[in-house]
């Protein structure tokens, strides 16, 4: 237990230096922190990786099943989905939004990690594991979407006012910022719709009932209609820029509420063993 908390805390410390040194980055005209930034959150991300597989293999199974695994497996996921896209676009700007996003998560669940507790025999299901990795790995994807789509607004402000700074010239173009924002939804929904069949699957197994209109279960098909509404007016109408930028923005707004706000605030079947 203690191995794991320490590489916890490592990832946590790594995570905190790596989103300062982005942010520097985005407002410094100075070579090479990004580089810095970059290896700095690689190397939380293999603190983080570490302490999962300990975790894992201390516990006997997927650590995804209360609040406080379920949210550090949501920021690994995040800095896993801003790691393969920086090396594909090498848009370092990513990492001043997705780094401190994953760093807040951890922080809010990392100072006082949670004790291992037996599952009860509903969350023992191999379904529920594959459901909650597909959803968790879409709302990842969701969050780069969400950037891509805030970094477009304020490109596109600076454009309109015609204002050439550093920001500027750190932040992407507008169109690859929309390509990004687009691929990452189209990941993120067939990941979240792959997600919402295993979570039904594991319902029925767990309850007895495929659908029960649960909070959070409603809640994810309003996020699942948010994200084919942008899809289908982007194939039929062309809908791109500002547009596809506010949808993919609202779309992660939806997506926290329904992963940590639900849970804050109305008792549901998803509640955490916690």
């Amino acid at each position: 237990m203690l191995i794991n908390i320490l590489f916890l805390r490592i990832a946590l410390f790594l995570y905190f230096i790596g989103a300062a040194l982005y942010l520097w980055n985005l407002v410094s005209n100075k070579k090479g922190i990004a580089n810095v930034a970059l290896l700095t959150a690689s190397a939380g991300f293999a603190a983080h990786t570490a302490a999962i597989i300990i975790r894992m293999a201390e516990a006997g199974y997927i650590p995804i099943t209360s609040l406080h695994e379920a949210i550090s497996f949501f920021s690994w996921a995040i800095i896993l989905t801003f790691l393969i896209t920086a090396f594909r676009y090498r848009v370092s700007a990513l990492g001043s939004f997705l780094v401190p996003l994953a760093f807040i998560l951890m922080a809010s669940v990392a100072i006082r990690p949670m004790a291992i507790r037996e599952l009860p025999p509903m969350l023992q299901s191999a379904w529920l594991g594959i459901h909650t990795i597909l959803i968790l790995l879409g709302g990842a994807a969701f969050a780069l979407s969400f950037v891509a789509g805030l970094m477009y607004l304020i490109q596109d402000r600076n454009l309109k006012a015609k204002k050439i700074d550093t920001l500027y010239r750190k932040l992407p173009s507008l169109d690859i910022l929309d390509e990004l924002n687009h691929k990452a939804i189209v990941f993120g929904y067939i990941l979240f719709t792959l997600g919402i069949i295993t979570g039904s699957i594991w319902a029925e197994y767990a309850w007895g009932t495929y659908w029960s209109w649960d909070p959070k279960q409603t809640m994810s098909a309003v996020i699942w209609f948010i994200y084919t509404a942008f899809l289908h007016a982007r194939f039929t109408y062309g809908w791109r820029g500002r547009k596809a930028a506010y949808l993919s923005i609202g779309g992660f707004i939806a997506v926290i509420f329904t992963f940590a706000g639900i849970n804050l605030i109305i008792k549901t079947i998803h509640n955490f063993t916690s």
